[in-house]
């Protein structure tokens, strides 16, 4: 059985957000420990994270009864209800379940229907689905869950299909009367029904509705305050993912979804890291597991610690648990840095006061900036990356001065190699609309590991690397809301040592990385021009 190593050393105890934690893998009943939990403190609280390898329909299209639906639900309820008692165990006090990990995916809007629950209203009634199992028809899964955060004296989170009655004379409903949702639900320790989220950015869901107002769903714990809740693709966009976080009380985030991995710059646990790191909030992310589909990576995600899983390989489901601040402290910026500043830094700095903004176009790779020690300027080529038509520079030498260019964003990198390895690495950017699965605006710089040693392999997917950079990456970007990554061999996530805006341009910087380089970039996201 495959276990994801406890991360935790004595060194970085002071800036660890997570300052013990306890990596489980676990199938049915049995669970094996790599690190035991100790006992938590006033200033933490304990959560877990389930990436579950959900018992699918073996014909998803296929018309059912709701008591077919029921026993394959159950199978998967079964899985979660033994995952809860060995996190009780732990003294887990919330955790979190992956998006369709119930139910499954692929349906049709009418193959689906057996499957869904009738949920009221959290806020119109108040309800307790263990107590008052018979209060409503259709609320089978409601009550197990509610009776697994009962049994479990802890807060739970889980995604099921849910639906809605409707009448004609709204003008909303579907012609079958009913809407039908992708929708969160969040259990206190009692079992009653706090709050419900219904999925806003359904990521080509034919069987459920967007629901017409946004729900911005925020609920209050006894042991962490306030957290925010949305689901999978919901992560990209302004509503509701962003908007719930000018809640300045929002510390948390639980995040349910089914993601299908894809590098260089969208694996699952890049995005969740990156999310944790530019809003400084602590993410409880819960994944599928089937990596047959490209779907793994979970984790419990602070700004500067990460407890993650990502197996490719294992067939089996993996329970992540560890303790969490309750009030995340963010990466140190430029403004509050101390110390004696460190040479490259110094360069950094000194090319922006130089140049702030270079007028050249991006075939002119260096700046009026530039240090002398890089006078042969590389070629620019273009590259698929992501579906996205990149522009990017290679990056060759043992150190270095680059700069790209695309439309209105400039990505420069400052770079220094302690030695050379037989790979192609390259500067790319991209400053445009995404229009493959999903349009979305984006401003990236990305320093990438290519696949090959042809500038058409820049762009490809890529998780084993063994060039070692020290770097400052940054650019002049038109948004404020950028996902810092950085990735490493073996799918290991890094902590950049500082990041943040100087002369109006975002940086990222970070020596001493612990294995090869596979991304570093800076991920912009431009809502106001999707």
């Amino acid at each position: 059985m495959r276990l994801m190593v406890c991360i935790m050393s004595g060194a970085s105890r002071q800036l660890a957000l997570l300052l013990c934690g306890c990596c489980v893998a676990a199938l049915g009943a049995q669970a094996e420990e790599r690190c035991p939990a100790e006992r938590h403190q006033a200033a933490q609280y304990v959560a877990a994270v389930y990436e579950h390898r959900s018992i699918l329909s073996p014909n998803p299209l296929a018309l059912t009864s709701r008591k077919q639906a029921l026993e394959l639900m159950n199978q998967n309820l079964d899985i979660y209800e033994q995952q809860v008692m060995i996190a009780a165990q732990k003294g887990v006090q919330i955790i979190v379940f992956p998006e369709d990990g119930i139910h499954g995916f692929n349906f049709t809007r009418t193959s689906i229907y057996p499957f869904l629950d009738f949920l009221p209203s959290p806020y119109l009634v108040r309800w307790n689905p263990c107590l008052e199992p018979h209060r409503f028809h259709d609320t089978e899964v409601l009550q197990r869950l509610s009776c697994m955060a009962v049994k479990g004296e802890m807060f739970l989170v889980a995604n099921l299909g849910t639906k809605q009655p409707c009448h004609s004379s709204d003008p909303g409903c579907p012609n079958d009367g009913r809407y039908q949702y992708n929708t969160n639900v969040v259990f206190s320790s009692n079992g009653t029904l706090v709050d419900s989220y219904r999925k806003q950015n359904l990521y080509f869901e034919a069987a459920f509705n967007t629901p017409l107002e946004v729900d911005r769903i925020t609920f209050d714990t006894p042991f962490a305050g306030k957290f925010g809740i949305f689901t999978c693709f919901d992560i990209l966009f302004f509503d509701p993912a962003v908007r719930l976080l000018r809640d300045s009380e929002v510390k948390h985030v639980v995040y349910p979804t089914a993601w299908m991995n894809q590098l260089p710059l969208l694996a699952a646990i890049q995005i969740q890291r990156g999310f944790a790191i530019a809003f400084g909030v602590n993410v409880l992310a819960a994944n599928i597991h089937h990596p047959s589909l490209g779907m793994t990576g979970s984790g419990i995600h602070a700004p500067l610690k990460s407890f993650w899983h990502h197996d490719m390989e294992s067939p089996e489901g993996h329970l992540i648990i560890a303790q969490v601040a309750k009030n995340p402290q963010g990466l140190i910026g430029t403004g509050n840095a101390t110390g004696k500043m460190d040479p490259s830094h110094s360069k950094f700095l000194k090319i922006l006061a130089g140049d702030p903004y270079s007028e050249k176009d991006a075939q002119d790779v260096h700046c009026d900036g530039a240090p002398k020690w890089n006078t042969n300027a590389p070629p620019t080529f273009n590259s698929e990356m992501m579906y996205d038509n990149f522009t990017l520079v290679p990056v060759w030498g043992k150190e270095g001065y680059l700069q790209v260019c695309a439309n209105s964003l400039c990505c420069r990198l400052l770079y220094q190699r302690p030695t050379l390895s037989k790979e192609l690495y390259a500067l790319g950017v991209f400053d445009g609309l995404h229009t493959v699965h999903g349009t979305y605006y984006v401003q990236v710089c990305a320093l990438v590991k290519c696949g090959g040693l042809g500038f058409e392999t820049c762009g490809q997917e890529v998780t084993e690397a063994a060039g070692i950079f020290e770097f400052h990456l940054w650019g002049n970007f038109s948004t404020s809301y950028i996902f810092p990554m950085l990735l490493t061999s073996g799918m290991t996530l890094e902590t950049p040592d500082q990041l943040g805006w100087e002369n109006d341009h975002y940086f990222l910087r970070k020596s001493e990385l612990s294995s090869g380089l596979v991304t570093a970039a800076l991920y912009g996201r431009l809502h106001e021009k999707d």
